[in-house]
């Protein structure tokens, strides 16, 4: 017994850390360590061949035909084809085989063609020349030889061939400037480093002498991620050992710029490269159209089962008579008599699964994929959807989710850069209780050259004055932003004003607003060079401080922190982060008054950050160094080390201040959350801000109105009441008016109605998700949904991305199994916008992530109302048309054969040729269908933009309810019952033609079909309401074309046929004068119940929908202009009302005589802006 995996799982989980690590080691150069060092270990990682394709020559047949048989439908009909060939069928294995035939070769063909053209990508690839050091010497070969330990050179410009490891430039401090706009879709530079010990080596044949090994984790998807540590050898000392991290990592696909050269290691190659990890699909999500369409595939299933059955069972019934079963035309041979009873009845069986097995539509599958893969280009080309500020339009990732987007009823957006612009403006900071606003508005007059006023009272003392400039030093070097000469770079940027030429640069648009407040406060930034920060102070002197650490920013610390020296030689540590991570850690300063200022900010819409320091002395700082290099060094848990070693460093901090940077609500984001709510969809907003600033930006942007109470299940409100105390008590204030009142048609607009918002925070929810602590298997989640249910909007503050996602996980699987939609523009929202049935990712400031991650792309957040309310009601009225119908049409097609089988002594004799059987579905009805489903609309796109509450008339999967499955069902047995029945009597006496020929069963069955194929192309003709040429060719066309076949079929000697009994009977059935009647009238019966139902519908119950289709509808809605500018008032009256009913206590008086004129009474007030 091979006991290799004991022994590997038992050194993981019992030796320990030491002994067991999830790395790899690579020797830089392919050069050995020195004697002694360590031992060499070959070992073979994948080569630098980029595969993307799912195919080659040899395996594309078998490996495709075994996706596509995968499917239960084309499964079935493969079944039912063989068994065709193994028994004797009434029909050819041609009408099951050529339709299958169809659906596989088209859809395998568009798969080729697909895995064709990546072939192509890759090649071009794998080809692409590359430069690497071989014996010092600079070598040339194509990229998908590359190996892992291979020393690359790139050039600016190029983009890296695979994963490397940064070792030097040749820039004098070691660092090098990429974008990565390919990977994450961000065009801002971003500053890499090199290995301290290498960046020295400028030439080849310096890092060609290089000898050291690295250590790493193994390749994971994870762009932003990455842990190892590089050994660097001399000829007598012990190894330098150094922490590498994603500043030293440079990615495949990323391009240098800036940088005339790099040299950098390879360290993952190939398919283990982060940007091939990252080609991994998302887990496959499937719309609610498409479970309608299984379930009533498995109905219509038991239907054929059930009709194979009833007549397997009447035949036998009806051959226990004698001389039924043995007539004596057709007397059986001496096997027949004696084969087993049970096998003849299975065989039977089979045999009329067969015949019936067409009501089984298996051209709908291929037909339902053609109308979402051309559906999704209206969204593509809408003009109405591309940004002319950005350049951007709509990206459709996967067209499988299109009629979904008519069918959310929640939708949970993130807050800035979705809701909001991020596009960020410094408004004030305040230090000590001291206001300092730039450019301030004094009695109407703007003051341009106020560099800084104080706003509360007299100037600082000696001691504010120094800390006043340490808080202006603190935002000068307490930030990740790049200074650049070049005015044509990339990306977000912001010209610092005075005169400079210099570009600020970031990937937060925080931290430039802060640089470029701070400059027009007297403090400018100027640059970063060889290690050392420089700043231009009032005085115009420069000031350098060494930077000796950074303690990155993380969404769980909420906060950075620098360590600097300056040229006097004193330490500083510089923090700066949210309120609720500075505040614990403060030890000392005006915390009460600082608090103060960030509240009222913070209803005043503004975002807002917390600054604090301390001065560390030699000793202590030595300490930090030791605990840094210990936890930067570690491969195991180095995340969890860090956070560890930062916590014991920000801390005993002292509080300078605060500061207040705006970011303005999006253009008609207001009005876009307005029309979602009549839509009867329920917006949730979910945001890392803190509870203040999100709710200001909720009223501005009307998610929370006058008449909204607002209920808070926050920490501050647990920790004075018990949760279960804190829920029980919001559950009886929402229930108590859920019985007396309703909601009327606006989901909750109404002005003389109750209305509930609901905050909760982080804490808050954790405590709701945990478990209650008496093991029981309740908890509170069905109590907060209740809440939630009653709720006409809810705002989630301080959320980790990780609760992002729960949230949306629980509604998504509450016992309503509502539809979900979530939308963001960064990284942190990329968890919720995977977890939801429908994710969107708005192209903004912060990167593509959530783009490229998500189902759609809008470039604003205003798109996603025609996105829904136009694109998404459509789609699902087309689809949801064309699922019915195709049911429909082989329901008319296969039960005038079920009853055919009553007249012919369920001899399984068919009622059609073979020629109708087969291009039923896919010519004579398949077009007029599709183009239907494209091109339909049932009422003009003005219209549903302007009443959003027709949304509401397909919600709940309205058009694919068991309801109206039942409907169309029932109306296609009434049409089969017409067709089959009225031709039966049309013909009983009227047999003989005028010369004396008599009409036989293919003339009875041709005129069956003739009625059918007329009528359900008629059908859909009266379904019809947006006309087109496209249309009329397509639907008379399809007629046309069944006609001019079947005189062709029926008219012409094929050579290549056996037999042809349709000869002469589509022209015979056409000579005689009843069959003429017996069309025209029973087209007109068939369609007569379809058309009354339709009229006294619309007359007696009519739905929003059918009420706007009539001719004298004039809209009920108030003007869209009046309407918003009405609610706007309205909405800034009453947060202008609760704000100066609660307001922040105040620090002095001398505010009112300078501009200072109080928010919720300046009418150009921070809400106003917002609005």
């Amino acid at each position: 017994m091979d006991c290799s995996l004991v022994r590997t799982l038992v050194h993981r989980y019992c030796a320990g850390e030491e002994n067991w690590v999830d790395s790899r080691t690579i020797y830089v150069g392919h050069r050995e360590p020195p004697p002694g060092a360590e031992a060499y270990i070959p070992q073979r990682y994948p080569d630098n061949r980029i595969v993307s394709s799912k195919y080659t020559f040899w395996n594309f047949i078998p490996k495709n035909l075994f996706e596509q048989f995968r499917r239960v439908a084309n499964f079935y009909f493969l079944i039912i084809f063989l068994v065709q060939l193994i028994i004797d069928t009434p029909t050819s294995p041609v009408t099951s085989g050529l339709p299958l035939f169809f659906v596989i070769t088209v859809t395998a063909i568009k798969q080729g063609y697909e895995d064709w053209l990546r072939h192509k990508a890759d090649n071009a690839m794998n080809q692409c020349p590359v430069h690497f050091i071989q014996h010092g010497k600079l070598v040339r070969k194509q990229s998908r030889k590359l190996r892992v330990g291979d020393i690359v050179m790139v050039k600016e410009d190029e983009t890296f061939p695979c994963d490397l490891i940064f070792l030097s430039s040749n820039r004098g401090d070691g660092t090098c400037h990429v974008t990565t706009a390919s990977l994450d879709g961000e065009s801002s530079h971003k500053t890499h480093y090199a290995v301290q010990d290498t960046k020295g080596f400028h030439t080849e044949e310096d890092i060609g002498g290089l000898h050291a090994t690295i250590e790493c984790e193994q390749p994971q998807p994870d762009l932003y991620k990455f842990v190892g540590r590089i050994n660097v050898y001399s000829d007598l000392n012990d190894p330098v050992v150094r922490p590498l991290g994603s500043e030293n990592l440079l990615l495949r696909g990323a391009t240098l710029k800036n940088t005339e050269k790099i040299f950098g290691v390879a360290i993952y190659t190939g398919m283990e490269t982060k940007m091939a990890l990252n080609y991994q699909s998302k887990s496959q999500k499937r719309s609610a159209v498409e479970k309608s369409m299984n379930a009533f595939l498995i109905v219509y299933l038991c239907i054929l089962i059930s009709k194979a059955l009833i007549n397997t069972v009447l035949k036998y019934v009806w051959q226990s008579e004698p001389f039924r079963d043995e007539p004596w035309y057709n007397q059986k041979t001496e096997s027949e008599r004696q084969r087993n009873l049970f096998l003849k009845a299975f065989t039977d069986f089979l045999a009329f699964m067969v015949l019936f097995n067409y009501i089984i539509p298996v051209s709908m599958y291929v037909t339902v994929e053609m109308q979402k893969f051309l559906g999704s280009y209206f969204i593509t080309w809408d003009e109405d959807m591309f940004d002319e500020e950005t350049g951007e339009g709509p990206l459709v990732n996967t067209s499988d989710l299109n009629e979904e987007l008519g069918q959310v009823e929640y939708i949970f957006t993130d807050k800035t850069g979705t809701l909001t612009e991020n596009n960020m403006e410094f408004k004030e900071c305040c230090i000590e209780g001291h206001v300092y606003v730039p450019h301030v508005i004094c009695n109407g007059q703007v003051l341009p050259e106020s560099s800084g006023i104080d706003m509360i009272d007299s100037s600082p003392s000696v001691n504010g004055r120094e800390r006043e400039e340490l808080f202006f030093r603190a935002l000068c070097l307490c930030h990740t932003v790049q200074v650049k000469d070049d005015d044509s770079v990339d990306g977000p940027r912001k010209s610092p004003d005075g005169g400079k030429s210099c570009v600020y640069i970031s990937s937060s648009p925080d931290e430039v607003a802060l640089v470029e407040g701070v400059q027009r406060l007297g403090f400018t930034y100027l640059r970063l060079k060889d290690n050392y920060m420089e700043i231009l102070n009032r005085e115009n002197h420069i000031e350098r401080f060494e930077l000796l650490e950074i303690l990155s920013f993380d969404s769980v610390r909420r906060r950075m922190s620098v360590i600097v020296k300056s040229a006097t030689g004193e330490i500083y540590l510089f923090c700066k982060g949210a309120d609720s991570s500075i505040f614990p850690r403060v030890i000392e300063g005006k915390v009460d008054q600082i608090r103060a200022r960030v509240e009222r900010n913070a209803v005043e819409g503004l975002r807002t950050l917390c600054v604090a320091y301390k001065r560390l002395i030699q000793e202590e700082y030595e300490g930090i160094c030791k605990l840094l290099q210990a936890a930067k060094v570690a491969l195991q848990d180095r995340e969890k080390k860090l956070a560890e070693a930062y916590e014991q460093i920000e801390k005993d901090l002292t509080l300078l201040g605060a500061t207040a940077v705006e970011d303005r609500l999006q253009e008609k984001a207001a009005d876009t959350i307005e029309a979602l709510q009549k839509a009867g969809i329920k917006v949730w907003v979910l945001t890392g801000d803190k509870m203040e600033t999100a709710a200001a930006t909720c009223y501005a942007c009307k998610l929370f109105r006058r008449n909204t109470q607002l209920l808070e299940l926050t920490t501050k409100r647990i920790e004075e009441q018990s949760l279960h105390d804190v829920l029980f008590e919001l559950s009886k204030t929402v229930l108590r008016h859920s019985g007396s009142l309703t909601r009327d048609n606006l989901s909750g607009l109404s002005a003389d109605m109750q209305d509930y918002g609901l905050i909760i925070d982080g804490a808050a929810l954790s405590l709701i998700m945990k478990p209650r602590e008496d093991g029981s298997s309740g908890n509170y989640r069905e109590l907060f949904l209740e809440i939630c249910r009653s709720c006409s909007a809810v705002l989630c503050c301080r959320m980790a991305p990780l609760q992002k996602a729960q949230i949306v996980k629980l509604i998504k699987f509450s016992k309503e199994h509502p539809i979900t939609l979530a939308i963001g523009d960064g990284a942190n929202d990329v968890s919720m916008i995977l977890e939801a049935h429908v994710g969107i990712g708005v192209i903004g400031k912060e990167g593509r992530q959530a783009a490229r991650n998500s189902d759609y792309a809008i470039p604003k957040f205003k798109h996603l109302k025609k996105m829904l309310l136009v694109h998404g009601h459509f789609y699902y009225i087309r689809i949801s048309e064309l699922v019915q119908y195709f049911f429909y049409k082989n329901v008319c097609f296969i039960f005038p054969q079920f009853l055919y089988q009553f007249f012919c002594g369920f001899s399984q004799q068919t009622l059609y040729d073979t020629a109708y059987l087969t291009l039923y579905n896919i010519s004579f009805t398949s077009l007029p269908i599709l183009l239907y489903s494209l091109m339909e609309q049932h009422v003009g796109i003005d219209v549903l933009k302007r009443d959003p509450t027709l949304y509401r008339d397909v919600a709940k999967n309205a058009l694919l309810r068991w309801r109206v499955f039942i409907y169309w069902t029932l109306l296609g047995l009434f049409d089969a019952l017409v067709f089959f029945f009225g031709a039966y009597f049309v013909f009983e006496n009227t047999t003989v033609t005028s010369n004396g020929q008599i009409f036989g069963n293919w003339t009875f069955g041709t005129l069956v079909f003739t009625v059918m194929v007329f009528t359900v192309t008629l059908k859909l003709a009266l379904d019809t309401h947006y006309w087109t040429w496209i249309n009329h060719f397509v639907i008379w066309g399809s007629l046309l074309f069944y006609v001019v076949f079947s005189l062709l079929w029926g008219g012409v000697i094929w050579p290549f046929l056996n037999y042809q009994r349709m000869y002469y009977v589509f022209i015979q059935m056409l000579s005689s004068g009843p069959a003429w009647l017996a069309i025209v009238l029973l087209v007109t019966v068939s369609l007569l119940p379809d058309v009354l139902k339709k009229v006294l519908c619309r007359q007696l119950w009519p739905t929003a929908t059918e009420r706007v289709q009539s001719p004298g509808y004039q809209s009920t809605c108030p003007s869209a202009a009046w309407y918003s500018s009405h609610s706007q008032q309205v909405t800034l009256a009453a947060w202008k009302e609760k704000v100066s009913t609660e307001p922040p206590p105040t620090l002095g008086g001398s505010r009112h005589h300078c501009s200072s004129i109080p928010s919720h009474s300046c009418p150009r007030s921070r809400v106003g802006m917002l609005v």
